[in-house]
């Protein structure tokens, strides 16, 4: 079963469960609470389940799934954007059997399936006469030709170098940049890199960050996670997809690079979070 108040999350894992694993039968619940419902009338042999959720939390999901005997062995994978220190710690405590972060790949999601599930799904296969080494299907061979990801631009030696985000979005257009005081930071982690950036525009639905050309971009439709500190030691981590790339200047050697992320959370605490900090940008703008 996957678990996660998202339903851009929970179809992108059931795809990539049902390309990589045609065995496994997947079945979706928007919460904790309705996959305890589910749960407790129909038995499951594995639990894809994000953290932060709307009335039961990915946490206590799993504490309460370790207290039942029906589930007290059956894998568990915490798929989060919540990847530090004492999240991990607190996620084994309560018994996870394997701990993914988000973004996550394709290839990254099946390694843990495969690690957790070991023979019995092995076995399956063999008998459904499918290989565990076997590659996804065409529609994810040309998803992977449409996403594919640029390779990095080198920059000019000649080339000014700005030395932060906040100079980079000043040098790229004055014009259009928001004042300093309302400069706000974001850090944009993909599967397999991290973007810095500064927040151009930021909505309930999208945000659009201004980032140098010579980091490594995003392909469209890339799972992505954007950090933005809200307030003083306060991080608000938001889950979404690339919805666009553009260059910032007219020019073919623009040295800044336009990227637009929609949101997918649907999580109320995290939109009232992100509410106020829209308020709060936007009035630093005028």
């Amino acid at each position: 079963m996957v678990v996660d108040d998202a339903s851009f999350v929970r179809d992108l894992v059931k795809r990539t469960v049902r390309q990589r694993f045609p065995v496994i039968e997947t079945t979706d619940a928007q919460n904790g609470r309705r996959a305890q419902s589910l749960m407790s009338r129909t038995a499951f042999d594995l639990i894809l389940c994000d953290w932060e959720m709307p009335e039961m939390s990915g946490l206590e999901l799993l504490q309460w799934m370790r207290q039942q005997p029906q589930y007290e062995n059956v894998p568990f994978i915490m798929i989060t954007s919540r990847g530090d220190k004492d999240h991990v710690i607190e996620a084994v405590k309560g018994g996870v059997s394997e701990y993914l972060g988000k973004p996550f790949s394709p290839e990254g999601l099946s390694k843990k399936i495969i690690k957790v599930m070991g023979r019995k799904l092995k076995d399956a296969m063999d008998r459904s006469g499918k290989s565990m080494a076997s590659p996804a299907d065409a529609l994810k061979e040309s998803a992977n030709l449409l996403t594919r990801k640029p390779e990095p631009v080198a920059e000019s030696p000649a080339s000014s170098t700005p030395s932060s985000p906040s100079q980079a979005a000043h040098s790229a257009n004055p014009k259009q940049a928001p004042s300093r005081g309302s400069m706000s930071l974001a850090s944009v982690r993909f599967a397999e890199s991290t973007l810095k950036s500064v927040v151009k525009d930021i909505n309930l639905t999208e945000v659009r960050v201004i980032a140098k050309r010579d980091q490594v971009f995003p392909g469209i439709l890339d799972q992505a996670v954007v950090d933005i500190e809200t307030s003083e030691g306060q991080m608000a981590r938001l889950n979404g997809y690339v919805h666009q790339l553009q260059a910032v200047d007219k020019r073919q050697d623009t040295d800044f690079v336009s990227v637009t992320i929609r949101f997918v959370d649907e999580d109320p605490k995290k939109l009232e979070e992100l509410s106020r900090f829209v308020a709060r940008f936007r009035a630093g703008m005028r």
